[in-house]
């Protein structure tokens, strides 16, 4: 099982879409304030389907506040600024991703506080900015579920 961390998450749909992804994937959603909509919001929920009674979704106040309750061994950071390709780190069941908010990415502060060897991208061709937030989301996450076998799938795609 994996945790996704969302930073300050600022668009409803993105969120509603992540929601949807975390309940198809049994990864744990872990909301970190402020939130740019409500968890009631209409375009949240549209985009969600009724998947958020089956998505395991956390509210945090603060990320230190997310981290300290979780007590992780490895934490990821996503950021167009990193060095590392996301197919580079070696996924584990308990790793956290984070991500940040759409319009400006983690906070240099927060980027900073994770170790180089876990600040990972996603290869874009030049000049592009970004991907959407629920679509890097589930890159990653479907890559990091991969490298596990997709432990806990109806049905496993390793042989096993």
């Amino acid at each position: 099982m994996f945790h996704v961390i969302l930073y300050e998450p600022e668009i409803p749909p993105n969120a509603g879409n992540i929601i949807r992804l975390c309940a198809n994937t049994g990864a744990q959603l872990h909301l970190i304030h402020p939130l740019g909509f409500e968890l009631d919001d209409k375009k949240l929920r549209r985009a969600g389907l009724d998947y958020h009674e089956w998505a395991r979704v956390q509210e945090h106040r603060s990320l230190e506040s997310c981290l300290a309750q979780l007590a992780l061994s490895r934490l990821f950071a996503f950021s167009t600024k990193a060095r590392l390709c996301y197919v580079q780190a070696g996924f584990c069941s308990g790793d956290a991703l984070l991500f940040g908010p759409e319009s400006r990415g983690l906070p240099p502060q927060v980027l900073d506080s994770v170790p180089p060897d876990q600040r990972l991208r996603v290869p874009m061709v030049p000049g592009s900015r970004s991907l959407n937030l629920s679509n890097t989301v589930a890159l990653v996450l479907f890559e990091a579920w991969r490298q596990c076998g997709f432990a806990g799938a109806a049905e496993r795609l390793d042989g096993n």
